[in-house]
């Protein structure tokens, strides 16, 4: 893939950002920072970074979300505010061949959604 003067835009923006970013975002905080860029351009370039799996898209029920990662790993929401934070989680083996015993599948990769709250912090 050829990696245009837009396309590295929107990637340095993302891995600066480090952060799942929608395309609105990623368009508001590039004109924002003087990097002039149309929503066509944003979301045709997002599609190609994406395609390329140079960048993860992850479907949400208010949209898609792109994130500066395309390894395999895992995803905490918060509850409350919508921020995702990557993870980097390995499960244990006896659970992973637990899995593999009752699914008859052999598990070659996974990744995990955990959703919670922050514990409030004791008085």
């Amino acid at each position: 893939m050829r990696l245009s003067r837009q396309r590295r835009m929107v990637l340095d923006l993302l891995w600066s950002e480090a952060s799942h970013l929608s395309a609105r975002d990623i368009f508001e905080k590039l004109n924002a920072r003087g990097r002039h860029i149309g929503h066509t351009s944003v979301y045709q370039n997002l599609e190609a970074l994406q395609s390329a799996g140079v960048i993860e898209c992850l479907d949400r029920a208010n949209g898609r979300l792109y994130g500066y990662r395309s390894d395999p790993h895992s995803h905490l929401t918060c509850l409350d505010s919508g921020q995702i934070e990557d993870l980097d989680i390995e499960l244990p083996e006896d659970l992973l061949r637990s899995i593999e015993e009752r699914t008859g599948y052999r598990i070659e990769s996974y990744t995990l959604q955990l959703n919670g709250r922050p514990v409030a912090e004791p008085d």
